[in-house]
């Protein structure tokens, strides 16, 4: 394994543990059957500032970690054996 792999491997490493422990600190959302087959919502406060909560920042996080490290994970299934070669 070259240099390159190694880091690259660690950095995916890493946004595993993050994804994970980011994954864990979200809160589930309950699931209504009710509210699911007649598409019932209920608009509060909360639901309408929902962006600027915890729960929005974790997405966030969540989606651009997940993003990284399917970049990464292409770049080295595709990209790094081009390179080595």
């Amino acid at each position: 394994m070259s240099i390159p792999e190694i880091i690259i491997g660690a950095v995916i490493l890493v946004i595993c543990v993050v994804l994970v422990i980011i994954c864990m600190m979200q809160e589930q959302k309950p699931q209504n059957a009710t509210a699911a087959l007649t598409g019932a919502s209920n608009d509060s406060f909360y639901d309408k500032n929902r962006g600027r909560t915890k729960e929005a920042r974790l997405k966030k996080i969540t989606f651009w970690c997940s993003l990284v490290f399917f970049a990464l994970i292409l770049f080295m299934d595709i990209v790094m054996p081009l390179i080595t070669k």
